[in-house]
């Protein structure tokens, strides 16, 4: 079960990688993005903006991430959607995020 309180899906799902249906415990960072690619199998792509501070111009300037995070199949991420992913253990190489909620619009 998921350890911080997020909505539950009202779809279910035999997925042991899930962190309602199955046995994946979250923990650490929650953040916040939009999904780019839902090409993989079970993994999408979302995208984090971000403001980063230049001391020498004293001002910001915009950058962004790209973080592949689990998809449990009860949550019918697709591409477009706002998602929040929840930091979990290393699923594989480059998954260590699994997409916890649908956050709504961007």
């Amino acid at each position: 079960m998921a350890a911080r309180s997020f909505k539950t899906p009202k779809k279910s799902c035999d997925d042991k990688n899930c962190p309602f249906h199955g046995e994946l415990p979250v923990r650490g960072r929650v953040l916040e993005g939009s999904v780019v690619s839902a090409k993989m199998d079970k993994t999408v792509v979302v995208r984090r903006d971000y403001l980063h501070y230049v001391s020498k111009y004293k001002r910001y300037e915009r950058r962004h991430g790209h973080i592949p995070a689990h998809n449990p199949p009860c949550l019918e991420v697709k591409e477009g959607d706002h998602v929040k992913i929840a930091e979990c253990r290393p699923l594989s190489k480059t998954v260590s995020f699994v997409v916890v909620e649908k956050a709504g619009e961007p």
